[in-house]
């Protein structure tokens, strides 16, 4: 797909689910991706940060496999080298990543996503050429337990001067979803509330009911 049409599927799925392998209460991320996709998840991140270059292109190409046989999309975070090589949908970069602009010039056609902390960072990445930004976190995470977080509320100050899709993620689970839906995330980004759920299937679909209905629980 070209950024066009992978956007389009971008803007049409709903849970965004991040995938690493500490987080899945010890099975496989393939395991969890299996899950997660008979979920009706169609929007999945594969997210290994301390995995080598090797490793990582073995299991981009599982989730590649996977993910294409159902139309899901493929986001790979910080490495745009393993994004092109397996075939992926797209990239996410952190603020101490590779930058947007230069990311955008060597993959023209990938979904670019940009970790985002303000409305500056986030206008930055939109002009630099991310295709979608994501705001947090929203709550307080574990797996950034330094960062401090922005509360729900703030996607209402960030999110009405941006013109290109919004992600948001940082501690949300069942419990908090809908106040994130409620300021108009489209895309509520999670990681744990799936992949460490006992059954990420029902967590996963749990989730997408409330998206789904507007935040109504």
């Amino acid at each position: 797909m070209n950024h066009a049409q992978s956007l389009a599927v971008f803007q049409a799925a709903d849970l965004y689910v991040v995938i690493t392998t500490a987080f899945c209460a010890g099975r496989t991320a393939l395991a969890v991706l299996e899950k997660t996709l008979a979920a009706g998840v169609r929007l999945v991140q594969m997210r290994e940060k301390e995995w080598g270059g090797r490793a990582l292109y073995e299991l981009a190409r599982e989730f590649r496999q996977r993910t294409a046989a159902l139309g899901a999309l493929l986001i790979i975070d910080d490495r745009l080298d393993i994004a092109l090589a397996s075939g992926a949908d797209g990239v996410h970069l952190g603020q101490e990543d590779l930058p947007v602009s230069a990311a955008r010039i060597m993959a023209p056609e990938l979904i670019i996503g940009a970790s985002t902390h303000s409305l500056e960072q986030a206008l930055a990445a939109e002009a630099a050429g991310a295709s979608y930004v994501n705001i947090g976190p929203v709550f307080a995470t574990q797996t950034k337990p330094d960062a401090k977080p922005l509360g729900p509320e703030a996607l209402g100050r960030i999110t009405p001067y941006l013109k290109i899709p919004w992600t948001t993620m940082g501690g949300i689970n069942l419990a908090n979803i809908s106040q994130v839906v409620a300021e108009g995330a489209r895309h509520p980004a999670v990681m744990s509330a799936v992949t460490a759920a006992p059954d990420p299937r029902t967590a996963a679909e749990a989730l997408r009911q409330i998206i789904l209905a507007g935040g109504k629980k």
